[in-house]
């Protein structure tokens, strides 16, 4: 690809092209599938419920029963968990929640309807074939497609095999992805720190981001500002990751080391994306491992994740649907006046504003270097290159609840 600008989606389509799911499948236990991808279709091997049961606590019945008879003789109690035998002509059963219905009963009135003395029940209402019954199958018919391949499990999904009975799944095995920092300049939070020296955010920032992903981070620390100790590091760590990731050092300054590392080892394929913030993103392969350098802002680093590495890490996993981030329009409750030549994104939060409206707004500092935005925003406001905002006027809003 060209060295120029490289626009987002054209950057993000090539990636994804580039990325090849793993085929590595391992079964896990339901309680270790969590952000799991599963590796096959799940197929429901029975109904849910397996038998027509109570919606209500009450009594089962025959409907016609109830229109014929006064007074029906209640004859069995039926717990959920237990089964009761079958009605006779005339009789009426306690039953409660989620209860088998029993044999010839057709209907269950709930107990606020009825009246129940020494043995005897009485109805105070209409009672209709099927009243308070679930279905066998309701929820889940035997046979039927529950959970698709390639599906990311969450909590929701898992409950779903649980109610199955799936005591585990077949799961494509988390990927391996390796983070490193660059940057002389770099301390470890606990340390004693100099004026000229800062803390090393993105490391935490970046394994967080992986571990939310369900993925094994192999943390590499930071690596020293010196050609030697970059390639040396990055061969390694090409040999035991699926992906490496690393943030800083792919610019053009004399100290940064990474691009002519991969370049070394490698292949590059770009560097310079039309993003603001992020426009030093490279991407490569390293003993045919991809590689992928995030800018050393902070902002940057969290941005072009979100935006590029995130998405690619998703079609590695097995991750079948869309995996591109999503927007929505959403009013403007902001001015964006100078346009710039790259597409931007804007740390921005939903509000509800004086008129009663959803709108937008922005963080007052866009600095890549103000992570401080990150944390105070719930999305980016998404301003394509060359346009600019006036308040009412809709702009896309990519929340972070659906790229992180």
């Amino acid at each position: 690809m060209s060295l120029n600008l490289t626009p987002v989606s054209e950057a993000r389509d090539f990636l994804l092209s580039e990325m090849r799911p793993t085929s590595d499948v391992e079964q896990r236990g339901l309680l270790f599938c969590a952000n799991c991808v599963l590796a096959t279709d799940l197929i429901a091997p029975i109904n849910v419920p397996p038998s027509d049961n109570s919606a209500m606590d009450g009594y089962a019945l025959r409907a016609a029963d109830a229109a014929v008879f006064s007074r029906l003789p209640v004859t069995q109690t039926i717990y959920a968990g237990h089964s009761g035998r079958a009605l006779q002509s005339g009789e009426a059963a306690r039953i409660f929640t989620g209860a088998s219905i029993p044999e010839n009963a057709d209907a269950v009135v709930m107990q606020e309807n009825c009246e129940e003395h020494n043995g005897s029940l009485q109805v105070s209402t209409a009672v209709v074939q099927r009243d308070n019954i679930r279905p066998r199958g309701q929820d889940i018919e035997a046979g039927s497609l529950v959970i698709a391949r390639g599906t990311r499990l969450n909590a929701q999904h898992l409950g779903l095999a649980a109610s199955l009975g799936m005591a585990e799944l077949p799961v494509y095995k988390p990927l391996r992805v390796a983070v490193l920092s660059t940057g002389d300049e770099l301390l470890e939070p606990g340390e004693a720190a100099s004026p000229h020296q800062i803390y090393n955010s993105n490391r935490y920032l970046l394994s967080s981001l992986l571990t939310q992903l369900g993925v094994d981070v192999i943390d590499a620390g930071i690596v020293p500002d010196n050609l030697q100790a970059t390639e040396q590091c990055l061969s390694e760590l090409s040999k035991k990751a699926d992906i490496v990731l690393s943030s800083g050092g792919v610019s053009v300054g004399d100290a940064d080391f990474v691009k002519t590392g991969v370049e070394s080892l490698g292949t590059l394929d770009f560097w310079k994306l039309a993003m603001k913030p992020g426009k030093p993103l490279a991407y490569g392969r390293i003993n045919q491992t991809p590689f992928f350098g995030l800018p050393g802002n902070p902002v940057s680093v969290f941005a072009t994740f979100a935006v590029i590495v995130r998405p690619c890490l998703l079609r590695m996993q097995g991750v079948s649907a869309c995996v591109t981030p999503k927007a929505i329009p959403v009013r403007a409750g902001f001015v964006w006046s100078k346009a710039g030549t790259r597409e931007e994104y804007l740390r921005a939060k939903l509000q509800t504003n004086h008129e009663n409206k959803t709108e937008v707004v922005i963080y007052e500092n866009q600095s890549s270097g103000v992570l401080s935005s990150v944390a105070w925003a719930d999305g980016f406001a998404v301003i394509p290159a060359g346009s600019t905002v006036n308040p009412g006027e809709f702009v896309d809003f990519m929340p972070f609840d659906g790229i992180l």
